[in-house]
């Protein structure tokens, strides 16, 4: 590690997560302004009263202050903001389907079966994507070509009798009317397809190092040079769909050459799909469907759609009722769509079978969710969303419709498809209801039998607010909701995916086997698909009109959005295209100061950008450069949320590997309070004899057991990466900025310990190597004598790893043995004649640069000594762990160290 300098400062470049946010927030100012940027990613620094931009306040390691600027990448204009971006909401079924492309298990390239599984689940995925695209038009086009041109405004229908007659029977006239709305959803949807944020960062097509390329956690999220055949594929087949229902429909061929022509282009979209994969063309296959697919060709493809579409419109034939091709093509596209989920559904299973060799080893709660197969439940929830909002849609319509005719008129029709999605719909509300009415009450049941007297604190609340049991009440019952909503989160997307099953079942059964319908169960589904639909297009309207509501609607796309176009073309673009090498290049022209630091620092969402621009810039930088790259991650999901539910693009290997390449330098700041957040380096965590040990992520690119837990100065317990920070705070400290209450997910940077981890990662501040922990406290409950052995094996010991933070040589069973006179004879050698050592929970950080001489290995058995640190002391019962009263933090006092030490 680099020794800092005189003229070393620190940039911490903060990055935001969801729901946005604005440059003062993320700057922790009054005030901000641009510095860098393009207005879309915008670079912010604090600013003064007349608006120019100004340093950070100075960061203190030790007894040194190094200047600090502070910088803030804000990028929530990329997904929510206006009535254009507010539209994007309409589109979530298809960013929903292109995500469940991205949470396939990976590829083991050196398994045959596991390659033909990949590439079949690969195409499967954008088969489904293209008849979603496909059911979506044919249900708007049953609405205006169907459902209103050829009966609503049919001559002699009560339906709009505004419309004078003369203009009912001009056939013509109403199908190019109604007809055109259809052409110009289509022609949005390329439109927005072929819109992409412009990367002000320059393009590095050969990095430096590209042998770190199979390290880097998101290495594959790049843009697919296939999405502009995609893009020309959905086109044309959402063209022919538009013909094939004026047509009679795909189930009734005909000779006429517009019939023809529709199909030969549907079956060009579908195996054009099917057959565009392996973005590096690597393959013979992909050559050939790549070559195809060429830029005219794709033009030609839809020219030919665009004039079948007009060749039906000024040749409709007779509107004059139901048009006979609505149901069918309906029918058709919804049967092919549920059989192309249920495909993914099974051919996941031995997928995931043969992937499991890249996880097996890892902790069962590492592990992918429900074994690499959650792909499958997320594809059908997109489909059942984009199916329910049309046919929502097209039931709104009809009940609108329908209201002002006379009881004795002809009543309007819509296709049997929708009478099956209404019976799809009813069920599914009837079991979720049933569902809730079960699981609620037993929750408040459990919660109001167990009393706050009965109901234990756990052992590492009880630690880390050793000294305050109003604190430990208030946080243990967070610590447990927010386990519970991490534990348990993907579960729901597996019990949407059984509701989905049975509703589809019962659907079917009521559609074939004849059952006659039961009318409250369709009226329920129809009250819900109304719900669904003018539910989405008031939110859509309130997300244009305030901000606000804009805020929370974006937390959908800042989820979806991330994941760039692969398997469905027509979604908003990618803001991780544009954020991840900005902030990369943002960080290399700092680094170019040879005596600046650079700490990425991302909160939430903004954790896995800073992670994957961290990676990046490890690939691209010389050996000397990545010493001076930091990461602070903060409420991050890149343990139970990310590395589960992407494991091919985000595994847990990666991100041991970026440990490695970081060394210490990445911290992780913790809170059990969080629901969203949790730990990133560190698992298997259990309280031993008042220490708080645990497995995780070594600083040499290698997991295993670590050593104890070290307190910081403000009670925050570093174990490895991991800072796990009180909550509620400790304090308030003098000339720090202090936030009452349980704060979960939010106001990271309010945390005294924020600026530690920063300096942490800078490399200006190694982190302690033995630990200033009392053993026991008053409130804490009685610890087990020995670790739980299904944590952490049949061998409970702890093996030394060089330079990994300080290791522990004896096995565990022998720390509480260590007698009292050696701890006793230790500090009398160790410390100066003339200089009483100070309390244990007084011991400030060694900064780098010094270096203290190593003290002998104790010759009696025990803990051994350790570098770097004072020595441990014996336990103490101390009545709050924190600085004692009357003196301040070891931050804000380097100038008194200062004087002292002179």
């Amino acid at each position: 590690m680099q020794v800092p300098g005189p003229d070393t400062r620190v940039v911490e470049l903060r990055v935001h997560g969801i729901l946005g946010t604005t440059g003062d927030e993320l700057t922790d100012s009054v005030a901000s302004v641009d510095v860098a940027g393009d207005g879309v990613g915008r670079i912010m620094r604090p600013a003064d009263r007349l608006r120019r931009p100004v340093p950070g306040p100075m960061l203190t390691a030790g007894d040194r202050s190094v200047p600090r600027i502070v910088e803030g990448y804000v990028w929530g204009a990329m997904t929510s903001g206006g009535l254009a971006k507010a539209t994007w909401a309409l589109l979530f079924p298809f960013a929903l389907a292109n995500m469940a492309h991205w949470m396939l298990p990976p590829t083991r390239t050196e398994n045959p079966a596991s390659r033909l599984l990949g590439s079949a689940l690969r195409g499967l995925m954008r088969i489904s994507a293209l008849l979603l695209t496909m059911l979506l038009v044919a249900q708007l086009t049953v609405i205006t070509l169907d459902l209103v041109a050829a009966q609503c405004l049919s001559p002699g229908s009560e339906c709009l009798s505004f419309v004078p007659a003369a203009l009912r029977g001009l056939d013509v006239l109403r199908s190019v009317v109604l007809l055109l709305p259809v052409v110009l959803v289509v022609l949005l949807m390329h439109r927005l397809s072929t819109v992409s944020w412009r990367v002000a960062a320059p393009k590095n097509d050969s990095p430096q190092h590209s042998a770190l390329a199979p390290m880097l956690p998101g290495e594959n999220v790049v843009s697919d040079p296939d999405t502009p055949a995609l893009r020309a594929l959905h086109v044309t087949a959402a063209l022919s769909t538009v013909a094939l229902v004026a047509l009679g429909g795909p189930l009734a061929p005909s000779f006429d050459p517009r019939w023809l022509v529709a199909a030969a282009l549907l079956l060009t979209s579908v195996v054009g799909s099917a057959g565009l994969d392996d973005p590096a063309g690597m393959r013979e296959t992909s050559k050939v469907f790549r070559a195809l697919l060429g830029r005219r060709a794709r033009q030609v493809l839809m020219s030919v759609g665009g004039v079948l579409v007009a060749s039906v419109a000024l040749l409709p034939g007779e509107l004059t009722g139901a048009l006979p091709g609505s149901g069918a093509t309906i029918d058709t596209i919804t049967a092919l769509l549920v059989l192309s989920c249920g495909a993914v559904a099974v051919l996941l299973v031995p997928a995931s079978l043969l992937a499991r060799a890249e996880w097996k080893s890892s902790p069962k709660h590492l592990r992918p969710w429900a074994g690499g197969w959650m792909s499958a439940p997320v594809l059908m929830l997109a489909a059942m969303l984009g199916n329910g909002f049309g046919a929502g849609l097209a039931l709104s319509v009809r009940e609108t419709l329908s209201a002002p005719q006379s009881p004795g008129a002809a009543p309007l029709v819509l296709p049997a498809a929708f009478d099956d999605v209404t019976i799809f719909w009813g069920v599914a509300v009837v079991l979720i209801a049933a569902s809730l009415l079960v699981a609620v009450p037993l929750l408040l049941i459990r919660r109001f039998r167990r009393s706050e007297d009965d109901d234990p604190i756990p052992d590492e609340v009880a630690l880390l607010h050793a000294g305050r049991k109003e604190d430990q009440r208030k946080a243990a019952s967070a610590w447990k909701f927010a386990d519970l909503q991490r534990r348990y989160s993907h579960q729901f997307f597996l019990v949407i995916a059984g509701v989905l099953t049975i509703s589809t079942a019962a659907s079917l059964i009521a559609r074939f086997a004849g059952v006659p319908q039961i009318g409250w169960l369709s009226a329920i589904g129809v009250v819900a698909l109304a719900g669904l639909a003018v539910g989405l297009l008031r939110m859509v309207f309130l997300a244009a009109t305030k901000r606000d509501t804009a805020r929370v609607l974006g937390v959908l796309g800042d989820l979806a959005l991330f994941w760039p176009r692969e398997a469905h073309p027509v979604v908003p673009p990618c803001y991780a295209l544009k954020v991840i090498p900005e902030l990369a290049d943002r960080a290399a022209e700092h680094l170019a100061d040879p005596n600046t630091r650079v700490v990425l620092v991302g909160h939430s969402q903004g954790s896995l950008l800073a992670a994957v621009a961290a990676a990046r810039l490890l690939e691209k930088l010389p050996e000397q450069d990545r010493e001076r790259v930091g990461l602070v991650t903060a409420g991050s999901q890149l343990q139970w949320a990310y590395p589960r539910a992407f494991p091919g693009v985000v595994p847990h290997s990666a991100l041991r590997d970026l440990a490695g390449g970081l060394g210490h330098r990445w911290r992780s700041l913790c809170r059990g309070t969080d629901p969203l957040g949790g730990a990133v380096t560190t698992w298997n965590r259990q309280v031993y004899n008042g220490m708080l040990i645990g497995v995780g992520m070594r600083s040499d690119g290698t997991e295993g057991p670590l050593p104890a837990a070290t307190r910081g100065p403000t009670g925050a317990l570093v174990l490895g990466g991991d800072h796990w920070l009180p909550d509620p705070q400790r304090g308030p400290f003098s000339c720090r900025r202090w936030v009452p209450g349980v704060l979960g997910h939010s106001d990271y940077s309010g945390d005294p310990e924020w600026d530690r981890a920063v300096a942490m990662a800078a490399g200006l501040e190694r982190p302690v190597r033995g630990a200033a922990l009392p053993l026991s406290t008053p409130e804490a409950p009685q610890i087990p004598s020995a670790p739980d052995p299904h944590l952490f094996g049949s061998r409970p010991a702890f093996s030394p790893q060089g330079d990994d933070g300080g290791s522990i040589g004896d096995s565990v069973e022998d720390l509480p043995r260590r007698p009292a006179e050696d701890s006793a004879t230790r500090r009398i050698k160790s410390d100066p004649p003339e200089r009483e050592a100070p309390a244990e929970a007084e011991v400030p950080e060694q900064p780098v640069h010094e270096q203290p001489t190593p003290e002998p290995a104790s010759e009696t058995p025990g803990l051994p000594a350790q570098q770097d640190s004072e020595p441990r002391s014996e336990p103490s019962v101390l009545p709050e762990i924190t600085e004692p009263r009357g003196r301040i933090a070891p931050w804000e006092r380097g100038a008194s160290l200062r004087s002292t030490d002179t």
